[in-house]
């Protein structure tokens, strides 16, 4: 079978269905497809057979943390298209990408990129020299995606499936939408109108975080075949790695500068340093030492924000005992991997000696 009669079926199909519902059954959109469920399916499949198929509307909104971003939603049917795709082509497109790329994979995660990360520092730590770190950012990358370098790297991994290919140009290439913004220029700083199409992904789609990875692969490949640094480590855009030279580091950043610039079109932002590990490293959302990690003080600052949300709201009656006691022990699931005493003391104080 081509890939995209393997996205098409109707297995697929009805499991991508089931994938985008969860957790939204009793949305609008949701109800409504749902109702008309065996009809709509087949008019998506009849668009996908015959190459028809167009993205529809997105619904554009900003969310604040980590910091102000642009976010773009589809529709349900549309959502269902990304799940078929992604059921089909993740686990192809996975198997590619290194070890230690710990971003939107499944059995990944931030817990783990910082439980690596911080298990290298502490076996560098062990060795008599001084070890260093050099910590990069890619400048907007969501943003900064150019359309035709992805396409060119899809069409390397899947030669000769040119109606798949057709259909993530479709994607990809939205005429409708404008998702890139100019090199240097922030998303609230540029009217809709003034965005570029041929670069940028929306953030919010499935298929964004899944070809973000396969973007930056491209990277990971260079640096671990080519440059052959050991301690390398990335976590979507993020990366870190690990030396114990800080001329060699500065000799690899040199190269993966003109990587980006040469085979991506991208470039690191202003937050690119190279520090001591002993100092600590910032990396999802903590600060990693040789043998314990803090979580950062924004990110302790937001999850108490959160969880006084949660003690009103559960006060108020909007939210029962189990799903106030879910929200609590998500926070202490999160906390049991730091040193995060103050924290754990604030929220005995704050929120569980004011419950009746």
């Amino acid at each position: 079978m081509k890939l995209i009669e393997k996205i098409y079926s109707w297995d697929n199909l009805l499991n991508a269905y089931f994938h985008a519902c969860n957790r939204k059954w009793y949305r609008d959109d949701v109800t409504f497809f749902s109702a008309h469920m065996e009809e709509k399916l087949i008019e998506i499949q009849n668009e996908l057979i015959y190459g028809t198929y167009t993205v529809g509307k997105y619904r554009q909104f900003y969310v604040k943390y980590p910091k102000k971003r642009l976010v773009m939603a589809l529709g349900f049917k549309d959502r269902i298209v990304q799940w078929a795709i992604y059921l089909q082509v993740n686990e192809y497109l996975d198997n590619q990408m290194i070890y230690h790329s710990y971003g939107c994979r499944i059995g990944k995660g931030t817990t783990w990129a910082a439980e690596r990360l911080q298990y290298w520092c502490t076996h560098v730590h062990r060795k008599p020299e001084q070890w260093y770190y050099l910590k990069m950012d890619i400048s907007k990358y969501f943003y900064r995606v150019d359309h035709r370098v992805l396409m060119d790297i899809l069409k390397r991994k899947f030669e000769g499936e040119d109606e798949f290919l057709r259909l993530m140009d479709v994607i990809i290439n939205c005429d409708h939408t404008p998702f890139g913004l100019p090199p240097g220029v922030n998303c609230n700083d540029i009217d809709p109108e003034d965005r570029l199409y041929e670069v940028g992904m929306p953030i919010g789609n499935l298929t964004s975080q899944l070809m973000a990875n396969v973007c930056l692969n491209e990277l990971d490949q260079f640096v671990k075949h080519e440059l052959h640094a050991h301690y390398y480590i990335r976590y979507m855009d993020d990366m870190i790695i690990l030396s114990n030279d800080t001329d060699q580091l500065r000799y690899w950043l040199r190269n993966i500068e003109d990587f980006l610039d040469i085979n991506l079109h991208l470039t690191l932002n202003s937050k690119t340093t190279i520090g001591r590990v002993e100092s600590g490293i910032t990396f999802v959302g903590c600060t990693i030492y040789p043998g314990y990690r803090k979580i950062t003080r924004e990110a302790a600052r937001r999850m108490k924000k959160r969880m006084l949300h949660a003690l009103r709201r559960y006060q108020a009656g909007y939210i029962d005992d189990e799903d106030f006691d879910n929200i609590m022990s998500s926070y202490l699931g999160q906390m049991k991997y730091c040193d995060c005493n103050n924290l754990i003391d604030w929220m005995i104080e704050e929120i569980f000696n004011v419950l009746p």
